[in-house]
């Protein structure tokens, strides 16, 4: 037997959790996990930024094709809809072909219906081709998620790459509309711009996944379900989406709740898109470009609730971990979210009572911080603790139905919201949003209290 030979008998014997095992990512060198990150978290970004990359040219397309404003949102509307049902039927899919191959081949599906829906010649063309590109190339949300796991384990490092991976959900439709308006202004206001950008972000993407190895353990050691016939793969998708995510939703408090309030903070980035050009346009007159560009207020938010994140983990977290004797309980994976529930409905107030004639844009501008701390801390919350408490099997099923809501309220409150901002003015649209935000803000406080009896109820 050949050196290289014995070397690959001894890592196929070896136990997978044993640290010589280098068949499991997690014991790869840093170098390479990092070069597996790094294309994992891209393609999430290209996901998600995709939904709202049109939000500046949704005029355009009303003006192109004929259609009212509201008919012309459906255009951000469906695509995002199918990032939220995609997952629940889609994401099994790495069952048989594992996470690599799952991720490159619902990227290229995307990529594909997003340059048909910017070379559509009809607004019917152009939103079944959004549709489908956002409900077949939506699975690399989902696996991406099992690859960051894969990779880095629930631990400290696990922690930090969730981090980024969530914030890639946060920043890739909070910079869309960005982009999307300089580079479509500097292209004469073309809305197929809106299109290509997506395209010439994803081709790399796709590129770099297509020379990462597998992470999906059972894909590696030959386990995986391979040989599913047609019909046994749609009873399993059935008994996922139909099942599991359903019967978690409407029976687990815990996913319930976290569901309901991270979906509701999402919505209002979503709303958010529409409501400031809105406002700043408005009330202080300023043009598409500048309203666009006081987006990267929330953005700042973001990072100022990872750090704060990060803060709470080397310190009250690591404390109650050390006091525990090894694992802190999952209801100290809250603290972030009992933050995020303080900021997002001050964020709220504070847009909606100090936009006014005459004042400075900035400190309307500042309110977006505050939105994108509340927003970001709440989801980052909902999933990691959810992680925590579901760390069997039952983890794909809650994360699945809080993707699915959540993206269904990302999907519909872009419909409305300047419809109510214009019925009843900016204070009172925002103070609705807000006053719904406090209703919810003593969620993460009850399950911090009430989680350990939840937990013992599970059934999952």
């Amino acid at each position: 037997m050949s050196e290289g030979e014995k070397q690959v008998h001894t890592a196929e014997s070896l136990a997978w959790d044993d640290p010589r095992q280098t068949n499991n990512p997690k014991n790869w060198p840093f170098a390479k996990r990092i070069a597996h990150t790094l294309p994992v978290v891209l393609n999430g970004f290209v996901i998600v930024f995709a939904s709202a990359v049109v939000a500046p040219v949704l005029s355009s397309l009303s003006d192109k094709f004929g259609v009212s404003g509201t008919v012309a949102t459906l255009g951000l509307t469906l695509y995002t809809l199918g990032i939220g049902i995609g997952p629940v039927f889609l994401a099994p899919l790495s069952e048989i072909l594992g996470r690599k191959w799952t991720s490159v081949t619902t990227l290229a599906l995307l990529l594909a219906f997003t340059a048909g829906a910017g070379a559509a010649r009809n607004f019917a063309s152009f939103l079944v081709c959004r549709a489908l590109a956002g409900f077949l190339g939506s699975a690399g949300v989902a696996v991406g998620g099992g690859s960051m796991t894969d990779i880095w384990g629930f631990g400290k490092e696990g922690s930090i790459a969730s981090l980024a991976f969530i914030l890639t959900t946060f920043m890739g439709p909070t910079f869309g509309p960005l982009v999307g308006v300089y580079i479509v202004a500097d292209r004469g206001g073309d809305w197929r711009w809106s299109m290509w950008i997506i395209l010439l972000l994803g081709s790399p993407a796709l590129i770099a996944l297509l020379f990462t190895s597998e992470t999906y353990k059972a894909k590696i050691l030959n386990e995986h379900k391979g040989n599913l016939t047609p019909v046994a793969f749609a009873k399993n998708v059935a008994r996922f989406a139909c099942f599991r995510v359903t019967k978690m939703l409407f029976t687990e408090v815990i996913v319930f709740s976290l569901t309901l309030y991270s979906s509701y903070a999402y919505a209002m980035v979503f709303s958010f898109f529409g409501s400031f050009p809105y406002v700043l346009e408005t009330v202080y007159g300023f043009n598409e470009k500048q309203a666009r560009l006081a987006l990267v207020s929330p953005m700042i938010g973001y990072f100022c609730a990872g750090a704060i994140f990060i803060v709470l983990n080397a310190t009250v977290y690591k404390k109650a971990t050390k006091a525990a004797g090894g694992m802190a309980a999952p209801e100290h994976r809250l603290y972030i979210g009992m933050v995020g529930s303080v900021f997002l409905p001050s964020g709220l107030f504070w847009y909606a009572w100090e936009a006014h004639s005459g004042g400075h844009w900035a400190a309307l501008v500042a309110s977006g911080i505050f939105l994108g701390i509340g927003a970001f801390a709440i989801l980052l919350s909902s999933i990691i603790y959810m992680v925590d408490v579901y760390r069997s099997g039952s983890v794909a099923s809650a994360l699945a139905a809080n993707g699915l809501v959540r993206y269904t309220f990302g999907a519909v409150f872009p419909l409305f919201t300047i419809q109510m901002y214009e019925n009843l003015g900016v204070h009172w649209a925002s103070s609705v949003f807000a006053f719904l935000s406090l209703v919810q803000l003593p969620i993460p406080w009850l399950l911090f209290k009430f989680g350990p009896k939840l937990r013992e109820k599970s059934k999952f």
